[in-house]
């Protein structure tokens, strides 16, 4: 398999919009829109979000088709790494190469990821890439609709 990224436009905003309405991916996700069903508010953000110089966005391609996306963006003034990897694409190392690739490109550091904790393939993508576990979150999980857990990750260059 073939993983390739380039710089995301308009035109992959709704496969990303159709991957977050899987029921399992947004479960494990957790923190979604209160609303992910509604695809003209989705399709407004992220249109923001490419014109935005402070966010950058990845499309990631497997062998060609859009396989997810990967993203660095600032809050709170920390930046942060987000992914979302198509369902049909999970356990074949392409978040992994996702991130790696964003952290190449992104070398702001610190730099933080979060997850829920009990999304365990996201957090062996973050430990896999360097980030280390520093402490807890709570938060209102929309997918799930309950106050979760969720664990943060920071990556510095300190060995």
């Amino acid at each position: 398999m073939i993983i390739s990224f380039s710089k995301t436009k308009l035109e992959d905003l709704p496969h990303f919009f159709r991957f977050q309405l899987d029921p399992e991916a947004a479960y494990l996700a957790a923190f979604t829109p209160k609303d992910p069903t509604n695809e003209v508010a989705y399709l407004e953000k992220y249109t923001r979000f490419l014109n935005d110089p402070t966010i950058t966005m990845l499309t990631i391609r497997a062998d060609g088709i859009i396989a997810g996306s990967v993203a660095k963006f600032v809050m709170d003034n920390e930046a942060e790494v987000t992914y979302w990897i198509d369902k049909k694409y999970w356990g074949k190392g392409i978040a992994s190469a996702a991130l790696q690739e964003i952290l190449r490109i992104e070398q702001e550091r610190p730099i933080f990821g979060r997850t829920a904790f009990d999304n365990y393939a996201s957090q062996k993508v973050l430990e896999k890439c360097g980030f280390e576990k520093i402490g807890t979150d709570t938060g209102f999980a929309n997918a799930r609709q309950t106050t979760i857990e969720e664990f943060i990750y920071r990556l510095t260059d300190e060995k």
